[in-house]
């Protein structure tokens, strides 16, 4: 009888030598090819999860590969170790950060030892630790030299009551509480450092020189989101301006990436930061713009900017004077106008902008096209009773498209759509011969005319300026009082959705309504509108972009010092170099308000400046934790390197021998949610650091690959049995006893009564459950400290401790929806988690969680240590088919696992290796032993290694190969090999597969045709049918049509 599979015994035994034997050290090795794979490296917070193994396993396999394939590889890991879990942490538990944090990287790193992964361990870089912080100041340092690190005002979101600037994420609620303390959180200017990122704009657009997939070039391109249009200058209306401006200081500049729709800027919209805001307001909008920037303040930019939410400004009393036509248009402040995009004002085009068109109809502005429809539609509604008889013969007739639809009990309205130029023509004509008198019509879209007629003659209005809105505007309330309410003629026509599709349009189109533009084609509209401005003085051509400078300041104790000192005397003076690191007092002690801890700790606040020696001040706010990030791939190559010396701004952070050799990285892998923020700054940091002199290429990775998300599985609730008394519509718990969701059988009835409710949890909160109580959702109030019964718990519960319904969502703790990767190495072995993660989703999409998926694998990987270990027990003849067919299977095999491989298509690897596995199980009968049988189990081990490391290595002594599987050579495979002798094809009868043939792979179609119709089984359906057709469809299915 063979040993079984021990999984728990043979695991950790190799890990132990591995590590013995420094098997994965990687050292320059001038004669190999170099091969630098990265996994992005985890944030410290006490316990690897499921993801982070989805992650790393499949990187690890492909860095085995690599290894095997003949090339040098680093394959490091490290840890992002700063940031505000930590501090958080520290204030719950009563503990330094650094000590938390430290404890959870050993217990991590220990973990990761587990997963079997061939980390260069001697490589570990921690960003926490001084040895490494102090070349991120080294960065920073370097930064401010080039003039990329500069200081100014920014805004951030602070507590009053905590006195401290709060995190985005500790920010709660539509309401802007802060999480710890309930206040109202407030915006508040900061000096802060930035780093000019948009200075390298332009190149962070350039993505020849990577590999990168196009999802993640789109989302930075976007991010970066340049635009080319023009800058024009406004004015703000002389009387308008306080009686001391400045000369020049009424000038509003805009960005706009379409001159050509100047004519139609009927309104401007400044950001209720803009400075001039406070300057123009009038007395009377004082009080109502000091309100609502208050309102404002208390957002964040993305529910600011956001689309669906209701537009809401207010006008400041003052007019600017739109440049191109001498218009004054009123000045409002809006919140979807932000000071740190463009120039923190904007022309509002409401007939060619979506949101200003929203928000010119709810405030009554103007709304005049500028731009003619491209697609030339227009539309009109003929109300009830308005044209004499026989229009609507009249439009059949032209052919004219019209739906007549009932009117409440005023008879039919006609619903017209009009198809250019020529049917729009044809349509006002008719109508100023059909229209009644006290009546008007309007064609809406590719032309606004407005037909009025007093019954003697007509006129056609058209809608081309703010003068003529006014006029027909007047005409329409005086023949229909019901429109009176309406502002603006465009107001009027948002009222019938008919025309809603025609009311504006963004696209380009010949130019209307412009002065002396009008008639200007669209695609030269905006080059010769731009010249013209230049011309006048009023503009230029601009290019402009959504990135913003990167703003590292972080007013917290746990991150990067910024080597930056105060000095009353010289200003801003930063740290010598040779005084580095500066380091952060472990004996800090961080407020319960989470204030930064380094504004009270006296020994780092108080300084000497080290330009003249007097008395200073050390800035306080640490770094981004990106800054870490951003480098940590040039940190694996030298760790800490020098610590302990004295460096200076001509030395490297880095070995220069393991630069050249190592950098930069060949393959990068980890999650897309980083597109934008570290995969961003990390460019950035590469090419700075390649403008400084201390890199010679521009790229940091290479290539790059993501995985997707394992989400959480989706489970029942609990059931709660709730003894209580409802007040209102909600149930005041007085007692809760849990019966766990996978107990369903055990549940109690179902329903609610004036003293119970019992049903599944859907969801909860801190205070209370959401019950489903029958066919009704119940809010179960449950008071601090009742008594909650869980079966199973030695003590009474809490209600975090009770489980809701979810769905397919994203793993959290919060949830304990979260899958523990230790459980599943204690239940089946690191090798066939490792297995089951490659196999069981396409790495590039992730997805729920499947707790019986894994079983497939178990069998398999069992199956395969069968294979080798248990001899066969009937033994027949090896004859020459079974050899050729198991060298194809072989072959077969390396083939599609080579190539899955190199394009990371984990999932089909495992696919193919269980394929392989069965070809082999059908031939050891026959095969054991032999030649044929040895090299391909040989190879079977060779193509599990990067998969399965454990086992590979412990069937590779098994089998008396020499150690270590992992120092092999990989496999090649020999095309003519693959060709096979033979193939199987169904055969289909009207549609249905009847039989299957087996023919030679060389057989001609006459050859299949032949041996289809002869198949027994097909013949049955075939005998005393009349055949019609027999197709062969490419050797994959013959089909026989019969009648």
């Amino acid at each position: 009888m063979i040993t079984p599979y021990r999984p728990q015994e043979i695991e950790p035994k190799w890990q132990k030598r591995w590590e013995a034997d420094a098997l994965y050290r990687s050292v320059i090795d001038t004669d190999k090819p170099k091969f630098y794979a990265l996994t992005m490296l985890p944030y410290p917070s006490g316990d690897l999860h499921i993801g982070h193994w989805y992650a790393m396993t499949p990187s690890d396999a492909r860095a085995r590969f690599k290894r095997m394939q003949g090339y040098n590889v680093l394959f490091p890991m490290g840890f992002d170790a700063f940031g505000l879990p930590a501090e958080n942490a520290a204030i719950q538990r009563g503990i330094h950060p650094g000590t938390w944090t430290l404890r959870n990287v050993a217990n991590m790193r220990q973990q990761m030892h587990t997963m079997g992964t061939m980390f260069d361990w001697q490589r570990e870089a921690v960003s926490c630790l001084p040895g490494y912080y102090r070349w991120t100041e080294w960065f920073f340092l370097k930064l401010y030299e080039m003039g990329l690190a500069y200081r100014k005002k920014s805004p951030v979101d602070y507590c009053p009551s905590c006195k401290t600037t709060l995190a985005r994420e500790q920010v709660v609620g539509e309401e802007h509480i802060c999480e710890r303390c309930g206040a109202q959180v407030i915006k508040k200017d900061l000096e802060q450092w930035f780093f000019r990122i948009t200075k390298y704009a332009d190149e962070l657009l350039d993505f020849s020189k990577i590999d990168w997939p196009d999802k993640i070039r789109l989302l930075q391109t976007n991010w970066i989101g340049r635009s080319e249009g023009a800058e024009v200058t406004f004015s703000i209306a002389a009387e308008d301006l306080p009686a001391d401006a400045a000369e020049g200081e009424g000038e509003l500049v805009v960005f706009t990436t379409r001159p050509d729709t100047l004519w139609g800027a009927t309104f401007m919209v400044l950001a209720p930061e803009h400075p001039l805001v406070e300057r123009i307001t009038k007395a009377e909008s004082r009080e109502a713009v000091a309100s609502y920037k208050q309102q404002a303040a208390r957002q964040n930019e993305i529910e600011r900017l956001a689309t669906d939410k209701e537009k809401t400004g207010v006008f400041t009393g003052a007019y600017a004077i739109n440049p191109v036509n001498g218009a004054r248009i009123p000045v409002w402040i809006a919140d979807y106008v932000m000071m740190t995009y463009g120039t923190g004002a904007i022309m509002a085009v409401p007939a060619h902008d979506e949101r200003d068109f929203a928000f010119a109809v709810k405030f009554g502005l103007p709304i005049i096209p500028v731009i003619a429809r491209p697609d030339g539609l227009a539309k009109s509604f003929t109300f009830p009773g308005s044209v004499r008889e026989g229009f609507r013969t009249e439009l059949e007739t032209a052919g004219i498209e019209f739906v007549a639809t009932p009117v409440g009990d005023m008879g039919e309205g006609l619903f017209v759509t009009l198809r250019g130029d020529t049917q729009i023509e044809i349509y006002i004509a008719l109508m100023q011969k059909f229209l009644l008198p006290n009546n008007w019509n309007e064609v809406v879209g590719a032309r606004w005319a407005f037909i009025f007629t007093d019954g003697e003659k007509s006129e056609v209005c058209e809608l081309n300026s703010v003068e003529t809105d006014a006029a027909i505007l007047a005409r329409c309330k005086a023949i229909f009082p019901p429109v009176t309410p309406n502002r603006t003629c465009m107001e009027m026509l948002s009222s019938l959705p008919f025309y809603t599709d025609v009311l504006f349009h963004h696209e380009y189109g010949t130019m209307i309504n412009s002065g002396p533009f009008s008639g200007t084609p669209g695609d030269v509209a905006k080059s010769q509108v731009i010249a013209w401005l230049a011309e006048q003085g009023r503009g230029k051509a601009a290019v402009n972009y959504k990135l913003r400078d990167w703003l590292i300041s972080r007013q917290r104790y746990w991150g990067a010092p910024i080597p930056m000192i105060y000095c009353d005397s010289c200003g801003i003076v930063p740290v010598r170099y040779e005084d580095l690191p500066v380091l952060l007092p472990a004996d800090a002690e961080i407020p319960k308000t989470g204030e930064n801890a380094l504004l009270y700790h006296k020994g780092f606040l108080h300084t000497t400046c080290p330009k003249c020696g007097g008395p200073a001040r050390r800035e306080t706010d640490t770094m981004d934790t990106f800054m870490c990030s951003s480098w940590y791939q040039y940190a694996y190559l030298s760790p800490y390197y020098r610590e302990g010396d004295s460096v200076t701004g001509n030395d490297t952070p880095w070995d220069p021998a393991e630069l050249a050799y190592w950098a930069p990285v060949d393959s990068y892998t980890g999650g897309a949610e980083h597109a934008v923020m570290h995969l961003m700054y990390t460019r950035f940091f590469t090419k700075a650091l390649r403008d400084a002199g201390l890199l010679n290429f521009d790229e940091p990775m290479l290539q790059y690959r993501y995985q997707g998300i394992i989400l959480g599985e989706p489970r029942d609730g609990d059931c709660v049995e709730v003894s209580g008394s409802w007040e209102g519509n909600a149930f005041q718990a007085h007692h809760i006893a849990v019966t766990p969701f996978d107990q369903r059988q055990n549940w109690p009835s179902i329903g609610k009564s004036e003293s119970r409710v019992c049903g599944e949890v859907m969801d909860r909160d801190d205070v209370s459950l959401k019950v489903q109580a029958g066919d009704e959702l119940v809010v179960v109030h449950v008071p601090e400290g009742l008594e909650i019964i869980i079966p199973g718990k030695e003590s009474l519960g809490g209600l975090n401790d009770i489980l809701y319904h979810l769905e397919v969502e994203k793993m959290s703790k919060s949830k304990k929806n979260v899958v523990a990767p230790d459980t599943l190495v204690a239940t089946y072995g690191a090798d066939t988690v490792r297995a089951y993660l490659m196999f069981g989703w396409r790495w590039d999409q992730g997805g729920p969680w499947d707790s019986k998926g894994i079983e497939g694998v178990v069998r398999w990987v069992n199956r395969v240590w069968a294979l080798v270990m248990d001899a066969p027990r009937n033994r027949v003849p090896l004859d020459a088919a079974t050899e050729r067919e198991l060298q194809r299977a072989m072959h077969t095999a390396i083939k599609a696992v080579t190539q899955d491989l190199e394009s990371f298509s984990f999932n089909t690897i495992i696919a193919r290796l269980m394929e392989f596995t069965n070809a082999l199980g059908k031939a050891k009968d026959a095969a054991w032993e032999s030649p044929v049988w040895d090299t391909a189990i040989s190879h079977l081990l060779l193509l599990l290694a990067p998969i399965t490391p454990h086992l590979a290595e412990e069937l590779w002594e098994a089998i008396g190969k020499p150690y270590s599987v992992h120092m092999q050579t990989w496999p090649s495979w020999d095309e003519a090999m693959l060709a096979v002798d033979e193939i199987e094809i169904p055969v289909q009868v009207n549609g249905k597969v009847r039989g299957k043939i087996v023919v030679a792979a060389n057989a001609d179609e006459a050859t299949v045709k032949a041996a289809a119709l002869a198949e027994v089984n097909v013949r049955r359906y075939t005998e005393g049918q009349q055949v019609l057709k027999v197709i062969v469809a490419g050797r994959k299915l013959v089909s026989v049509v019969v009648r």
